[in-house]
This record gives C-alpha cells, sequence and structure tokens, in this order.
C-alpha cells in the first residue's frame, strides 16, 4: 500500500496547538481536521476552546460542529470522517493538518482500529453509570479489573464514561475489550504519519491552564452551559460529563458554588493533562518541540514539509 504521508499537531491541553496550527496553516496552505472529541458537538464552544468562526473562514477546519449533544458519535465515526475529509483537502491540492490533544481518536485513525462498531444498549451503560454514581467510581473501576485486567490499567478510575462503555461491551460480547481489539479486525485508513508535538514543563501548563478556565468562567461558559440545559441537554449525555460542563451543570442545579466549579474544573482539568503528557509520549515517530524556548515555527514547518513532500525527494 502507498500510503499517503500526513501531520498531526499533538501536546497536552493549553500547550498553545490552537494558535500555533492556525500560523502554520497559513503559511503551507493546510486545511486544519479537529482531533478532540468534544469539539465535534455543536453548542459547545467556550467550554471546548474551539476555534473562532473568522478563524475558520480564514483557515477551513473539519470535524467542528457536526453533531448534536445527545447524538452518538463514535470513535470509528471520526476515522471515516477524517479519513474522508484528508482526501478531499489532497484532491484540492491542499494539505490536511490534523490538530487536537483526543489519543484515542489518533489511535483509531493511524494504528488501526476496528472496522466495526461494537454493540452498544443504553439499559445496560446507565445501570453502570447509576452504579458509579451510588457507590462510586472506583468500584467501577475495580469492576473492570476483575474481567479485563488489561483495560481497567489503561483507563483511570475517574475515566467513568469509558469504564462504564468496556463493561457495556463485556456484558453484550462475553469477551473482554481488550480480546476484542487485539482479535478483531482492523481498518488500515493507509496514513504515514508524522506527530509534531508541543511541550511546556508541567508547572507552566498548569498556569496556564488556570488563566484559561478564569477567562471561560468568567465570560460566556456559564451562560453556555445555561443555554444548553434550557434546551435539554445536560449531564445524561456524555458529552456533557466531560471537564467543566459537568461541573457548571452542578452549579446551575445548586450543587455547588460557581467558585466551586471553577476549582474543580481545574483539577480535573490538570489531572487530564497529566494523562495526556503519559500517552502522548508513546507517539511515534513524534518530533517534539519545547514551546517554553520559543515557537519552533520555522522548524515546525520545515519538518512538515519534508515529511509531505518525501516521495518526490527520493
Amino acid at each position: 500500500m502507498n500510503r499517503q504521508p500526513v501531520v498531526a499537531l499533538i501536546g497536552a491541553t493549553a500547550v498553545g496547538k490552537t494558535a500555533l496550527s492556525l500560523s502554520v496553516a497559513e503559511k503551507i496552505n493546510a486545511e486544519i481536521i479537529s482531533v478532540d472529541s468534544r469539539q465535534v458537538y455543536r453548542y459547545m464552544d467556550a467550554g471546548t476552546d474551539k476555534v473562532s468562526a473568522s478563524s475558520r473562514r480564514e483557515i477551513p477546519h473539519h470535524l467542528i460542529d457536526i453533531a448534536d449533544p445527545d447524538e452518538k458519535f463514535t470513535v470509528s465515526d471520526f476515522a471515516e470522517k477524517a479519513s474522508q475529509a484528508a482526501s478531499r483537502i489532497y484532491a484540492r491540492k491542499k494539505i490536511p493538518l490534523f490538530v487536537g490533544g483526543t489519543p484515542f481518536y489518533y489511535n483509531a485513525l493511524f494504528h488501526a482500529s476496528l472496522n466495526a462498531d461494537l454493540p452498544s444498549d443504553s439499559d445496560v451503560r446507565e445501570k453502570y453509570e447509576a452504579l458509579a454514581n451510588s457507590q462510586g467510581a472506583e468500584l467501577l473501576h475495580m469492576r473492570l479489573a476483575e474481567v479485563d485486567p488489561d483495560t481497567a490499567g489503561r483507563l483511570h478510575k475517574n475515566d467513568v464514561q469509558r469504564v462504564t462503555r468496556a463493561l457495556e461491551i463485556f456484558e453484550l460480547t462475553g469477551k473482554a475489550p481488550s480480546r476484542i481489539y487485539s482479535e478483531g479486525e482492523k481498518r488500515d485508513y493507509g496514513f504515514d504519519v508524522l506527530y509534531i508535538g508541543l511541550s511546556r514543563s508541567r508547572e507552566e501548563l498548569f498556569r496556564r491552564i488556570e488563566i484559561r478556565l478564569e477567562q471561560e468562567y468568567s465570560s460566556d461558559f456559564p451562560a453556555e452551559v445555561e443555554w444548553l440545559m434550557k434546551n435539554g441537554y445536560d449531564d445524561r449525555y456524555n458529552p456533557l460529563k466531560g471537564l467543566g460542563y459537568k461541573e457548571l451543570i452542578d452549579c446551575h442545579r445548586g450543587k455547588i458554588s460557581l467558585d466551586g466549579a471553577l476549582e474543580v474544573s481545574i483539577s480535573r482539568t490538570k489531572a487530564f493533562c497529566r494523562r495526556q503528557q503519559t500517552w502522548f509520549k508513546k507517539f511515534t515517530p513524534a518530533v517534539w518541540f519545547d514551546m517554553s524556548e520559543s515557537s519552533h515555527e520555522e522548524e515546525i514547518i520545515s519538518a512538515i514539509i519534508k515529511h509531505i513532500h518525501k516521495e518526490d525527494a527520493s
């Protein structure tokens, strides 16, 4: 198979991917494919740090605002749509630039994922969600460890959404998800990816997370969540169980103060940042740049051009 060379801009939340991607895309005639599991949803703008509409008019973006918060959007959906978007971008003689911080989306697209969607059942899923709510996320994680220690070891105990999904798969198929993924038929989309990794010290990332969330909470984010709830979108749906949204939903319900919601959001986002740093260290091949030192923009552009045109040079 002749593999299509592509580049992905990766890194933890608040590292500076969005700003750099806009500048780089303009200079290399690229369009951006968002690799963000929450930016696919409409109406979730302030809390997902979604790129502005004016920026999207300047640099076309793909896989943003393509589903409603109450819709099921799977990893397989992402991989298929991202592959199609890349093909269309290449057909217009432009470069697809993948940008985002969702590791399991990258794994599905670039490192082969199951070709078929696995079964789901809302009643089974709700049963495990209720168990987590009544007896705690740690108990749910322990139950997963009993039937699939490999998947449990990969997932954080507080990642209720994915722990629940793993247990749902096990109950519906009778097989451990790790076994299904290791033995199942895989879909290879034919990409040759180079990861451009952006890093900063953890202390700097944490400061940037605090500043960004304080700005979001003091601007449109609380009103956005209020609008979502008034229109029937709340934490019954997985996208709104995520960072920031769950805390503000609890705030609007009177369960926690706004300052308390902000504090919890900062804590959860820092924990997520730590997990991202661990996940992305495993991504290869990758070229890493310390954004604390400089923007490294010219070096990054050079690495992208070299990878995209490597077959022409050989």
